[in-house]
């Protein structure tokens, strides 16, 4: 492996993953060549991101006139599709995974996003793919949606393992780890295994700045007395988000509660820093990966991402720096009428709105690409 900025980010402690997946990307060899020289360490995938690789290209047409011809609907050739994708990703993750004894080497695969306030059809849809995926390396990504997290909590007990994706905020996030906590001591009260269930809690960044900038752009131009305070505010409110999540993470699994669990074999889940690709071009694009690298974390980078962290990333442990900084700027948000919890409920609707349009038009494609 060729000592990079990416590899080095695994020394450090920190798993990089890729916000990605593709037909060409497995069939080329460049997911392998990912894993082997960068220490590329999973991968997550989305609605957004299949329906970008689907109807961007034409490596699935085969495979769609193939399913179409045998009766198979638009709902499930996307299914079909994408759970051949991750299989086939999981499958090149495999000696990772198993390397690592279960830590890293995994793929995530979400349940239908239209489920997403759901608890029944949640955990009867997750069920059914952890069935049809037939991998241990892979995450059923669940959103943290108020019937999301009790269907997160079932699916722990069940034994499956849960990306728990949409996350935003600070009090979402502590219930996101409580819904993990609280599977795993449905299973251990049922005196069932503990040691191979994983879990991640995927906490969006850059959304997070891209809303909450806007509010303060809004008070820059009308507000003069505050202004200079919220032009200091500027891309600092995700960064403090992450900060302060993961000082929650260090206090959530290393209290008593958890203790309990981990010493009959649980593994803490892990904070991963999701939408981590910059939006505003203003701002140095390997930003919301230099700030959040720390111990036991995940970042599941877009491939722009990587290749530009590979290229000039400064990998340092940062995560516990400025703890007070980002403290203090989760309290000035509020003085300038900015209340960042309403902010990540906003998101979070937003956020399922995200993925319920792509993974429509998606079909729509696909039924017109049948009918072709």
């Amino acid at each position: 492996m060729t000592h990079t900025s990416l590899t080095e980010l695994g020394n450090l402690g920190q798993s990089v993953w890729l916000d990605y997946i593709r037909r060409d990307l497995l069939e080329s060899g460049e997911l392998k060549r990912l894993i082997e020289e960068d220490g590329l360490r999973g991968m997550t995938s989305n609605p957004a991101i299949f329906e970008k690789a689907i109807v961007e290209s034409h490596d699935y047409d085969k495979d769609i006139q193939k399913m179409a011809s045998s009766g198979l609907g638009a709902a499930a050739i996307y299914e079909a599709l994408s759970q051949h994708d991750v299989q086939c990703a999981a499958d090149e993750f495999r000696s990772l995974y198993e390397k690592t004894q279960g830590i890293d080497g995994y793929v995530s695969l979400e349940v239908n996003p239209h489920l997403a306030h759901d608890t029944v059809a949640t955990v009867n849809e997750a069920q059914r793919l952890w069935a049809a995926l037939d991998r241990p390396n892979v995450f059923i990504k669940v959103p943290a949606t108020d019937e999301g997290l009790r269907a997160i909590t079932q699916l722990i007990g069940l034994g499956i393992n849960v990306n728990i994706t949409l996350l935003f905020g600070l009090p979402r996030y502590r219930q996101a780890a409580e819904a993990y906590i609280e599977g795993l001591e449905i299973r251990a009260n049922q005196g069932k295994p503990l040691n191979r269930i994983s879990s991640v809690a995927s906490f969006f960044i850059s959304r997070i700045d891209v809303f909450v900038d806007a509010m303060l752009e809004k008070i820059i131009a009308q507000d003069r007395t505050n202004a200079l305070l919220a032009k200091l505010l500027l891309g600092e409110a995700a960064i403090a988000s992450a900060k302060m999540a993961y000082l929650m993470y260090q206090e959530i699994f290393t209290s008593p509660r958890f203790g309990k669990l981990a010493l009959q074999g649980a593994r803490a889940q892990r904070l991963l820093w999701a939408s981590t690709g910059v939006k505003n071009p203003e701002y140095l694009e390997t930003k919301y990966v230099e700030e959040l690298i720390g111990v036991g974390t995940v970042n599941t980078l877009p491939l722009e991402t990587l290749n530009a962290y590979r290229d000039h990333g400064q990998p340092k442990v940062r995560i516990v720096r400025d703890v007070g900084k980002a403290a203090g700027i989760m309290d000035r948000l509020p003085k300038l009428g900015i209340d960042i919890d309403a902010v990540a409920q906003t998101l979070e609707t937003q956020g399922i709105d995200k993925f319920n349009k792509p993974y429509d038009t998606l079909l729509a494609e696909l039924a017109k690409r049948m009918n072709s």
